[in-house]
């Protein structure tokens, strides 16, 4: 139960539930639609509308078309500048994982609580959906960096004058440093979600007890902590968009390096 006791639990809402509470095991494996499924597909379909009502091609596009043409413009100068020419390539990849982080994040703010029974599902609040994203993003990195240039990726490792007495330590330390990003960058976007809602959740708590409580706990508690919750929540969107971007800048930088090899 989220609620029991006048408790609010600040975890529930990160709980992965199959729908209508039904379990469909095949050959002893749990095979349910769950509720972070629903909202993976919700994110996908929204992105699908988005980008279908903006690809009309009009001479003259309309705002929606417009949004559309911002979206990807923004991740098209993106890897132009990372990258240069040869980024473009990869801009459909970093420009779906940009969107779906984006929308996943925004889908999961929603006020769905209103409704009894319902809640948001926030997708990129679960390190295995964040963990996916950024082992996808990596093993693009090596695929795309040894089909280029073959053994010679390791260079990437060894900094140009580097003394040689040093070069195994400084090969070492890169190479660790380099095998650390997909963790960096699923637990960065996993965090700052778990950790946002989870406030949210607390304050909501703090709002809903105090009015149980009577007028002076309300005056005392309950209203500081919703004005507190409003900003933060605005707070939250931010980090909503933010997030989606650091993801996107991150992983077209990393495509440099093994593009480029610097």
């Amino acid at each position: 139960m989220a609620a029991e006791g006048g408790k609010i639990d600040p975890m529930h809402q990160f709980l992965i539930e199959p729908l209508f509470g039904k379990h469909i095991v095949v050959g002893g494996y749990d095979i349910s639609f769950t509720n972070s499924a629903l909202f993976m597909v919700i994110t996908l379909g929204l992105i699908w509308l988005f980008m279908l009502g903006g690809m009309k091609r009009e001479l003259v596009p309309g705002r929606w078309q417009a949004a559309v043409e911002g979206f990807t413009g923004f991740i098209d100068d993106m890897m132009q500048t990372n990258i240069g020419p040869k980024g473009k390539a990869f801009t459909p990849y970093v420009f779906s994982l940009f969107m779906f982080i984006l929308v996943a994040n925004i889908v999961g703010m929603l006020p769905l609580g209103i409704v009894p029974g319902w809640h948001a599902f926030t997708v990129t609040s679960h390190l295995t959906v964040t963990g996916v994203l950024a082992i996808v993003s990596f093993a693009i990195v090596l695929i795309v960096g040894f089909a280029k240039h073959g053994l010679h990726f390791f260079s990437l490792f060894v900094p140009h004058g580097t003394p040689v007495p040093m070069i195994p330590l400084i090969f070492l330390i890169e190479l660790f440093s380099f095998l650390i990003r997909p963790f960096s960058l699923g637990l960065r976007l996993f965090v700052a979600m778990t950790a946002g809602h989870i406030l949210m959740k607390v304050l909501a708590g703090f709002v809903i007890n105090g009015i149980n409580a009577g007028a002076l706990t309300v005056a005392i508690v309950s209203i500081p902590s919703f004005v507190l919750m409003v900003g933060i929540t605005l707070l939250e969107l931010l980090v909503c968009a933010i997030q989606a971007y650091v993801f996107a800048l991150l992983t077209s930088l990393y495509l440099n390096d093994a593009i480029n090899l610097h």
